[in-house]
């Protein structure tokens, strides 16, 4: 989906990194939530506590995903899936944009 429709948006962002990882929460007409965000380039390091959906929209990276031995290359757009209770390491190359979704929440 290109749009969200109907949301509320939690005026606060989410920073990390100093600044080079930002998001804004977005909670969805169902009560659902999703985070929009924008990593600039440099290596990070995130724990989750829910499970994520994590679709890249654009950028270029590495991911290296729980439990993987091999890191994932990225250009463009993709999505992948994060385990609850888990750390997934990134390496951003360009300026990346992502949406995060939280199913199960």
């Amino acid at each position: 989906m290109s749009q969200l429709d109907q949301v509320s948006v939690v005026k606060k962002a989410n920073i990390y990194y100093d600044g080079q990882v930002t998001s804004r929460t977005v909670i969805l007409g169902d009560g659902s939530k999703v985070t929009l965000g924008i990593m600039l380039p440099g290596s990070y390091e995130f724990g989750t506590d829910s499970r994520e959906i994590m679709e890249i929209l654009s950028g270029d990276l590495k991911v290296l995903l729980p439990g993987e031995e091999e890191w994932q290359e990225i250009q463009g757009q993709a999505t992948f899936h994060v385990p609850a209770k888990s750390t997934l390491k990134l390496v951003i190359r360009s300026v990346t944009d992502y949406v995060c979704s939280y199913p199960g929440e």
